[in-house]
Protein backbone atom coordinates (compact mmCIF):
# COMPACT_ATOMS: atom_id res chain seq x y z
CA UNK A 1 0.00 0.00 0.00
CA UNK A 2 1.61 3.40 -0.92
CA UNK A 3 1.70 6.34 1.28
CA UNK A 4 0.92 9.11 1.94
CA UNK A 5 -2.31 9.56 -0.29
CA UNK A 6 -3.59 12.66 -1.89
CA UNK A 7 -6.06 12.64 1.36
CA UNK A 8 -4.07 12.48 3.58
CA UNK A 9 -0.77 15.55 3.20
CA UNK A 10 -0.54 18.17 5.00
CA UNK A 11 0.52 21.76 4.58
CA UNK A 12 3.87 22.55 4.97
CA UNK A 13 5.38 19.00 5.00
CA UNK A 14 8.39 17.54 2.60
CA UNK A 15 6.47 14.47 1.27
CA UNK A 16 7.97 11.44 -0.65
CA UNK A 17 5.09 9.51 -2.78
CA UNK A 18 4.55 8.10 -5.52
CA UNK A 19 1.67 9.46 -7.76
CA UNK A 20 -0.23 8.82 -11.44
CA UNK A 21 0.33 11.63 -13.72
CA UNK A 22 -3.16 12.90 -14.94
CA UNK A 23 -1.99 15.92 -16.90
CA UNK A 24 1.49 17.38 -17.77
CA UNK A 25 2.17 20.57 -19.12
CA UNK A 26 5.47 21.83 -20.41
CA UNK A 27 5.50 25.64 -19.86
CA UNK A 28 7.90 28.51 -19.91
CA UNK A 29 8.67 31.04 -17.02
CA UNK A 30 9.89 34.91 -17.85
CA UNK A 31 13.16 33.78 -18.19
CA UNK A 32 12.71 31.28 -20.94
CA UNK A 33 13.78 28.21 -19.14
CA UNK A 34 11.00 25.07 -18.60
CA UNK A 35 8.73 24.55 -16.04
CA UNK A 36 6.02 21.57 -15.36
CA UNK A 37 2.75 22.13 -14.49
CA UNK A 38 1.15 18.61 -13.65
CA UNK A 39 -1.95 17.07 -12.35
CA UNK A 40 -0.83 14.05 -9.90
CA UNK A 41 -3.08 11.18 -8.15
CA UNK A 42 -4.15 8.64 -6.66
CA UNK A 43 -7.44 7.16 -5.68
CA UNK A 44 -8.28 9.51 -3.23
CA UNK A 45 -7.73 12.89 -4.98
CA UNK A 46 -5.47 15.27 -7.37
CA UNK A 47 -3.03 17.58 -6.73
CA UNK A 48 -1.76 20.08 -8.50
CA UNK A 49 2.35 20.11 -8.45
CA UNK A 50 4.74 22.52 -10.15
CA UNK A 51 8.67 21.75 -10.69
CA UNK A 52 10.58 24.89 -11.49
CA UNK A 53 14.37 23.69 -11.16
CA UNK A 54 16.19 20.79 -13.29
CA UNK A 55 13.44 20.72 -15.22
CA UNK A 56 15.00 19.56 -19.05
CA UNK A 57 16.83 16.71 -17.11
CA UNK A 58 13.02 14.88 -16.64
CA UNK A 59 10.61 16.33 -18.28
CA UNK A 60 11.56 14.24 -21.07
CA UNK A 61 11.37 10.82 -18.94
CA UNK A 62 8.49 10.49 -18.65
CA UNK A 63 4.48 11.14 -19.70
CA UNK A 64 0.82 11.71 -18.68
CA UNK A 65 -0.83 8.52 -17.45
CA UNK A 66 2.99 7.33 -16.02
CA UNK A 67 3.58 6.98 -12.39
CA UNK A 68 6.15 9.00 -11.07
CA UNK A 69 8.17 9.82 -8.03
CA UNK A 70 8.49 12.37 -6.13
CA UNK A 71 10.18 14.80 -3.38
CA UNK A 72 8.89 18.02 -3.12
CA UNK A 73 7.01 20.96 -0.16
CA UNK A 74 3.60 21.27 0.15
CA UNK A 75 2.33 24.43 0.33
CA UNK A 76 -1.21 26.35 0.29
CA UNK A 77 -1.21 28.42 -3.07
CA UNK A 78 -4.45 30.37 -3.92
CA UNK A 79 -6.17 28.81 -0.87
CA UNK A 80 -5.71 25.38 -2.47
CA UNK A 81 -2.32 22.70 -2.09
CA UNK A 82 0.04 22.84 -4.76
CA UNK A 83 3.21 20.52 -4.23
CA UNK A 84 6.41 22.00 -5.15
CA UNK A 85 8.70 19.37 -6.78
CA UNK A 86 12.41 19.06 -5.81
CA UNK A 87 13.11 15.57 -7.45
CA UNK A 88 11.04 13.49 -9.55
CA UNK A 89 11.84 9.75 -11.24
CA UNK A 90 9.71 7.98 -13.54
CA UNK A 91 8.69 4.64 -11.71
CA UNK A 92 7.76 1.36 -13.63
CA UNK A 93 4.05 0.10 -13.43
CA UNK A 94 5.49 -3.48 -12.13
CA UNK A 95 6.60 -1.54 -9.32
CA UNK A 96 2.85 -0.51 -8.07
CA UNK A 97 -0.12 -1.08 -6.95
CA UNK A 98 -2.54 -0.37 -9.71
CA UNK A 99 -5.94 -0.21 -7.23
CA UNK A 100 -3.52 2.93 -5.50
CA UNK A 101 -3.85 4.41 -8.35
CA UNK A 102 -7.53 4.40 -9.56
CA UNK A 103 -10.51 5.51 -8.10
CA UNK A 104 -13.43 2.82 -7.47
CA UNK A 105 -16.49 2.14 -5.60
CA UNK A 106 -16.35 1.53 -1.70
CA UNK A 107 -19.06 -1.38 -2.49
CA UNK A 108 -17.69 -4.46 -3.80
CA UNK A 109 -18.77 -5.23 -7.47
CA UNK A 110 -19.13 -8.77 -7.16
CA UNK A 111 -21.86 -8.50 -4.91
CA UNK A 112 -23.64 -5.02 -6.90
CA UNK A 113 -23.21 -7.66 -9.30
CA UNK A 114 -25.20 -9.93 -7.36
CA UNK A 115 -27.93 -7.70 -6.39
CA UNK A 116 -28.24 -6.54 -10.02
CA UNK A 117 -29.65 -10.11 -10.73
CA UNK A 118 -31.92 -10.26 -8.05
CA UNK A 119 -33.22 -7.45 -9.35
CA UNK A 120 -33.89 -8.96 -12.62
CA UNK A 121 -35.14 -12.33 -11.03
CA UNK A 122 -38.27 -10.22 -9.62
CA UNK A 123 -39.43 -8.44 -12.46
CA UNK A 124 -42.54 -10.01 -13.62
CA UNK A 125 -42.23 -9.31 -17.74
CA UNK A 126 -41.06 -12.81 -19.02
CA UNK A 127 -39.80 -10.77 -22.24
CA UNK A 128 -37.93 -8.01 -20.36
CA UNK A 129 -36.19 -10.34 -17.65
CA UNK A 130 -35.15 -12.55 -20.77
CA UNK A 131 -33.82 -9.58 -22.67
CA UNK A 132 -31.77 -8.49 -19.70
CA UNK A 133 -30.78 -11.95 -18.57
CA UNK A 134 -29.06 -12.28 -22.12
CA UNK A 135 -27.13 -9.15 -21.22
CA UNK A 136 -25.85 -9.90 -17.98
CA UNK A 137 -25.22 -13.63 -19.11
CA UNK A 138 -22.73 -13.01 -21.75
CA UNK A 139 -19.21 -13.15 -19.40
CA UNK A 140 -17.55 -10.25 -21.53
CA UNK A 141 -20.14 -7.56 -20.93
CA UNK A 142 -21.01 -8.60 -17.30
CA UNK A 143 -17.14 -7.88 -16.30
CA UNK A 144 -17.22 -4.83 -18.17
CA UNK A 145 -20.55 -4.00 -17.00
CA UNK A 146 -19.32 -4.51 -13.15
CA UNK A 147 -15.51 -2.88 -14.06
CA UNK A 148 -16.84 0.64 -16.13
CA UNK A 149 -17.19 3.90 -14.74
CA UNK A 150 -20.68 5.69 -15.57
CA UNK A 151 -19.19 8.87 -16.86
CA UNK A 152 -15.59 9.96 -17.73
CA UNK A 153 -14.99 13.13 -15.10
CA UNK A 154 -18.74 14.23 -14.33
CA UNK A 155 -20.42 11.62 -12.17
CA UNK A 156 -19.46 8.15 -10.76
CA UNK A 157 -16.14 8.68 -12.40
CA UNK A 158 -14.54 5.68 -10.79
CA UNK A 159 -14.33 1.79 -11.48
CA UNK A 160 -17.49 0.36 -10.19
CA UNK A 161 -19.42 3.33 -10.88
CA UNK A 162 -21.62 2.69 -13.69
CA UNK A 163 -23.20 -0.62 -12.01
CA UNK A 164 -23.48 1.58 -8.81
CA UNK A 165 -25.19 4.30 -10.32
CA UNK A 166 -27.67 1.94 -11.94
CA UNK A 167 -28.55 -0.06 -8.78
CA UNK A 168 -29.34 3.34 -7.10
CA UNK A 169 -31.44 4.06 -9.97
CA UNK A 170 -33.03 0.92 -9.80
CA UNK A 171 -34.10 1.85 -5.90
CA UNK A 172 -35.59 5.23 -7.56
CA UNK A 173 -37.54 3.42 -9.81
CA UNK A 174 -39.11 1.23 -6.96
CA UNK A 175 -40.10 4.14 -5.19
CA UNK A 176 -41.18 6.59 -7.37
CA UNK A 177 -43.51 3.53 -9.47
CA UNK A 178 -45.21 3.08 -6.23
CA UNK A 179 -46.24 6.44 -6.00
CA UNK A 180 -46.75 6.58 -9.56
CA UNK A 181 -49.18 3.46 -9.97
CA UNK A 182 -49.56 4.00 -14.07
CA UNK A 183 -45.57 3.75 -14.53
CA UNK A 184 -44.83 0.08 -15.47
CA UNK A 185 -41.88 -0.67 -13.33
CA UNK A 186 -40.37 -3.35 -15.49
CA UNK A 187 -39.66 -1.54 -18.31
CA UNK A 188 -39.03 1.63 -15.90
CA UNK A 189 -36.00 -0.97 -14.47
CA UNK A 190 -35.37 -1.96 -18.10
CA UNK A 191 -34.29 1.59 -19.25
CA UNK A 192 -32.52 2.08 -15.90
CA UNK A 193 -30.27 -0.75 -16.74
CA UNK A 194 -29.87 -0.08 -20.01
CA UNK A 195 -29.65 3.08 -20.64
CA UNK A 196 -25.68 3.57 -20.48
CA UNK A 197 -24.94 -0.66 -21.14
CA UNK A 198 -22.67 1.44 -24.48
CA UNK A 199 -20.85 3.31 -22.10
CA UNK A 200 -18.73 -0.15 -21.54
CA UNK A 201 -17.59 0.34 -24.52
CA UNK A 202 -17.40 3.98 -25.20
CA UNK A 203 -15.22 4.58 -22.15
CA UNK A 204 -11.55 3.50 -21.49
CA UNK A 205 -10.32 2.69 -17.67
CA UNK A 206 -7.58 0.51 -18.24
CA UNK A 207 -5.45 3.50 -16.69
CA UNK A 208 -6.98 7.02 -17.04
CA UNK A 209 -10.04 7.18 -17.89
CA UNK A 210 -10.71 8.34 -21.41
CA UNK A 211 -12.92 7.87 -24.95
CA UNK A 212 -12.33 4.67 -27.15
CA UNK A 213 -11.78 5.18 -30.88
CA UNK A 214 -15.86 3.78 -31.00
CA UNK A 215 -16.87 6.33 -27.93
CA UNK A 216 -15.48 8.88 -29.92
CA UNK A 217 -17.29 8.39 -33.51
CA UNK A 218 -20.91 6.71 -31.75
CA UNK A 219 -20.64 7.69 -28.55
CA UNK A 220 -23.07 5.63 -26.22
CA UNK A 221 -26.52 5.59 -27.22
CA UNK A 222 -25.25 4.48 -31.06
CA UNK A 223 -23.58 1.63 -29.12
CA UNK A 224 -26.42 1.15 -27.04
CA UNK A 225 -28.58 0.40 -29.35
CA UNK A 226 -26.83 -2.07 -31.44
CA UNK A 227 -26.04 -4.16 -28.15
CA UNK A 228 -29.92 -4.18 -27.63
CA UNK A 229 -30.02 -5.26 -31.10
CA UNK A 230 -27.75 -8.12 -31.32
CA UNK A 231 -29.82 -9.32 -28.14
CA UNK A 232 -33.02 -9.12 -29.67
CA UNK A 233 -32.41 -10.85 -32.61
CA UNK A 234 -31.41 -14.10 -30.26
CA UNK A 235 -35.04 -13.73 -29.27
CA UNK A 236 -37.20 -14.01 -32.01
CA UNK A 237 -40.77 -13.70 -29.77
CA UNK A 238 -39.62 -10.36 -28.31
CA UNK A 239 -42.46 -8.09 -28.92
CA UNK A 240 -41.48 -5.19 -31.48
CA UNK A 241 -43.58 -2.72 -29.78
CA UNK A 242 -41.82 -3.38 -26.40
CA UNK A 243 -38.35 -3.06 -28.55
CA UNK A 244 -39.17 -0.10 -29.52
CA UNK A 245 -40.14 1.06 -26.10
CA UNK A 246 -36.95 0.20 -24.93
CA UNK A 247 -34.96 1.57 -27.60
CA UNK A 248 -36.97 5.24 -27.28
CA UNK A 249 -35.57 5.28 -23.78
CA UNK A 250 -31.98 4.73 -24.34
CA UNK A 251 -32.18 7.71 -27.39
CA UNK A 252 -34.03 9.98 -25.19
CA UNK A 253 -32.48 9.61 -21.25
CA UNK A 254 -30.37 12.28 -21.52
CA UNK A 255 -33.63 14.62 -22.10
CA UNK A 256 -33.20 17.61 -24.37
CA UNK A 257 -32.01 17.34 -27.70
CA UNK A 258 -29.07 20.28 -26.35
CA UNK A 259 -27.92 17.29 -24.23
CA UNK A 260 -27.29 14.48 -26.79
CA UNK A 261 -30.61 13.27 -27.16
CA UNK A 262 -31.97 12.56 -30.32
CA UNK A 263 -35.37 12.47 -29.32
CA UNK A 264 -36.68 14.53 -26.10
CA UNK A 265 -38.96 11.88 -23.81
CA UNK A 266 -42.25 10.74 -25.56
CA UNK A 267 -44.08 8.45 -22.63
CA UNK A 268 -43.89 8.22 -18.99
CA UNK A 269 -41.63 5.93 -18.29
CA UNK A 270 -39.04 7.30 -20.71
CA UNK A 271 -39.61 11.39 -18.75
CA UNK A 272 -39.18 9.40 -15.37
CA UNK A 273 -35.94 7.62 -16.57
CA UNK A 274 -34.29 10.97 -17.45
CA UNK A 275 -35.37 12.56 -14.74
CA UNK A 276 -34.40 10.07 -12.09
CA UNK A 277 -30.89 9.68 -14.18
CA UNK A 278 -30.47 13.26 -13.86
CA UNK A 279 -31.33 13.50 -10.31
CA UNK A 280 -28.56 10.80 -9.34
CA UNK A 281 -26.32 12.42 -11.38
CA UNK A 282 -26.76 16.03 -9.86
CA UNK A 283 -26.55 14.51 -6.22
CA UNK A 284 -23.22 11.82 -7.39
CA UNK A 285 -21.98 15.57 -8.40
CA UNK A 286 -22.71 17.28 -5.18
CA UNK A 287 -21.42 14.63 -3.17
CA UNK A 288 -17.59 14.31 -4.98
CA UNK A 289 -17.24 18.18 -5.08
CA UNK A 290 -17.74 18.44 -1.86
CA UNK A 291 -15.52 15.57 -0.35
CA UNK A 292 -12.53 16.57 -3.61
CA UNK A 293 -12.69 20.29 -2.77
CA UNK A 294 -9.21 21.23 -2.59
CA UNK A 295 -10.06 24.92 -1.25
CA UNK A 296 -8.81 25.37 2.33
CA UNK A 297 -10.29 28.23 3.80
CA UNK A 298 -13.72 29.36 3.11
CA UNK A 299 -17.57 28.00 3.18
CA UNK A 300 -17.70 27.29 -0.54
CA UNK A 301 -16.55 24.93 -2.62
CA UNK A 302 -14.39 25.87 -5.84
CA UNK A 303 -16.23 26.19 -9.18
CA UNK A 304 -17.93 22.90 -10.31
CA UNK A 305 -18.22 22.86 -14.29
CA UNK A 306 -20.66 20.33 -14.33
CA UNK A 307 -22.77 21.67 -12.38
CA UNK A 308 -22.20 25.31 -12.98
CA UNK A 309 -21.86 26.46 -9.56
CA UNK A 310 -19.51 26.48 -6.26
CA UNK A 311 -21.19 24.36 -3.73
CA UNK A 312 -21.81 25.59 -0.73
CA UNK A 313 -20.08 23.63 2.26
CA UNK A 314 -22.85 23.09 4.82
CA UNK A 315 -21.09 21.65 7.66
CA UNK A 316 -18.35 24.14 7.74
CA UNK A 317 -20.81 27.13 7.18
CA UNK A 318 -23.09 26.02 10.23
CA UNK A 319 -19.82 25.50 12.28
CA UNK A 320 -18.59 28.66 11.57
CA UNK A 321 -22.15 30.71 12.42
CA UNK A 322 -22.51 28.61 15.58
CA UNK A 323 -18.56 29.93 16.33
CA UNK A 324 -18.82 34.12 15.66
CA UNK A 325 -22.93 34.28 14.74
CA UNK A 326 -21.69 35.55 11.35
CA UNK A 327 -20.16 33.88 8.49
CA UNK A 328 -17.46 35.70 6.61
CA UNK A 329 -19.12 36.33 2.58
CA UNK A 330 -16.09 34.22 0.60
CA UNK A 331 -18.65 33.29 -1.86
CA UNK A 332 -17.50 33.29 -5.67
CA UNK A 333 -19.12 36.16 -6.98
CA UNK A 334 -18.43 38.33 -9.99
CA UNK A 335 -16.55 41.70 -9.58
CA UNK A 336 -18.21 44.46 -9.99
CA UNK A 337 -15.76 47.32 -11.99
CA UNK A 338 -16.45 50.42 -12.29
CA UNK A 339 -15.99 52.37 -14.96
CA UNK A 340 -12.75 54.33 -15.28
CA UNK A 341 -13.38 58.13 -15.42
CA UNK A 342 -10.96 60.21 -16.90
CA UNK A 343 -10.82 63.52 -15.25
CA UNK A 344 -11.25 66.57 -17.23
CA UNK A 345 -8.08 69.06 -17.84
CA UNK A 346 -8.25 72.16 -15.64
CA UNK A 347 -7.29 75.18 -17.57
CA UNK A 348 -3.85 76.93 -16.02
CA UNK A 349 -4.26 80.32 -15.02
CA UNK A 350 -2.72 81.77 -17.94
CA UNK A 351 -4.83 79.91 -20.21
CA UNK A 352 -8.33 80.90 -21.14
CA UNK A 353 -10.73 77.77 -20.46
CA UNK A 354 -12.00 76.20 -24.17
CA UNK A 355 -15.79 77.34 -24.66
CA UNK A 356 -17.51 74.46 -24.02
CA UNK A 357 -19.03 73.24 -27.35
CA UNK A 358 -22.74 71.69 -27.24
CA UNK A 359 -23.98 68.28 -28.23
CA UNK A 360 -25.55 68.72 -32.02
CA UNK A 361 -28.90 68.13 -31.58
CA UNK A 362 -30.34 64.82 -33.74
CA UNK A 363 -32.58 65.75 -36.40
CA UNK A 364 -36.19 65.33 -35.74
CA UNK A 365 -37.64 61.85 -36.85
CA UNK A 366 -39.97 62.31 -39.59
CA UNK A 367 -43.82 62.42 -39.22
CA UNK A 368 -46.16 58.94 -38.70
CA UNK A 369 -49.08 59.20 -40.80
CA UNK A 370 -50.47 56.83 -38.66
CA UNK A 371 -49.69 59.23 -35.65
CA UNK A 372 -51.17 62.46 -37.43
CA UNK A 373 -54.16 60.25 -37.60
CA UNK A 374 -54.58 59.49 -34.46
CA UNK A 375 -53.71 63.25 -33.48
CA UNK A 376 -56.40 64.37 -36.00
CA UNK A 377 -59.01 61.98 -34.59
CA UNK A 378 -58.08 63.30 -30.43
CA UNK A 379 -58.72 66.68 -31.55
CA UNK A 380 -61.88 65.73 -32.89
CA UNK A 381 -62.82 63.71 -30.20
CA UNK A 382 -61.56 67.03 -27.43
Amino acid sequence: MKSPYVNELQPNQVITATFLVHLKDIRQKKTGDPYLSLLLADRTGELDAKMWDNVAEVMDTFERDDFVKVKGLLQIFQNRPQLTIHKMMRVHEREVDFSDYFPASARDPEEMFGELRQVIAGMQNTHLRALLDSFMEDGQIARMYRTAPAAKTVHHAYLGGLIEHVLSLCRLCRVTAAHYPHIDLDLLLTGAILHDIGKIAELTYDRSFGYSTEGQLLGHIVIGLRMLQEKIVKLPDFPAGLRTLIEHMIVSHHGELEFGSPKVPLFPEALLLHHLDNLDSKMECMRVTLAKDRHVEGCWTGYSAPLDRAVLKKVKYLEALDQTGTTQNDAPVAAEVEPAITPAPQASPTQAAPPIKSAPSRPAPPPSPFAEKLAQAWRGNS
